[in-house]
């Protein structure tokens, strides 16, 4: 990472140790996270790494390269944030320039599928058809 230890795994446990101490507003130069269209990329946007942002990825720096880094597996916005640890906008912001850079694919959800009520059903049946830790779904408590 930007202190010189490799960024976490993507396939791996999540990120330890302590968070940056850098001020995200150094981060990004002051600049928050909208698009071109004045909204923000959802934290479910996925992110990917292109083979031009691999082949550059010694070239990068710091916080840039962390993220091209952590993306060689689709990640969401909020998953990188989480196993970099680093603030949810300084993310969306860097994500965008490193987009613009053609370092990173990025692939919106459809925002009709996001507030369909239904993919909110089917996620919360899902959740009860999960076991708890005795075996026993949760919805037969």
């Amino acid at each position: 990472m930007a202190d010189g230890t490799p960024p976490p795994d993507p396939s791996g446990p999540d990120a330890v140790g302590p968070a940056s101490a850098v001020r995200p507003f150094l981060v990004t130069a002051g600049r928050v996270a909208a698009g071109d269209d004045g909204r923000s990329m959802p934290v479910e946007t996925q992110v990917v790494a292109t083979a031009e942002g691999l082949d550059a990825l010694d070239l990068l720096a710091f916080e840039r390269h962390d993220i091209v880094a952590v993306c060689r597996l689709p990640q969401s916005l909020a998953e990188i944030a989480a196993r970099l640890r680093l603030h949810l906008n300084v993310v969306r912001v860097l994500a965008e320039d490193l987009r613009d850079a053609g370092q990173l694919t990025v692939h919106v959800p459809d925002s009709d599928l996001v507030h369909d009520a239904s993919v909110l059903r089917r996620v919360i049946e899902g959740l009860r058809a999960v076991p708890d830790s005795r075996g026993v779904p949760s919805d037969t408590d």
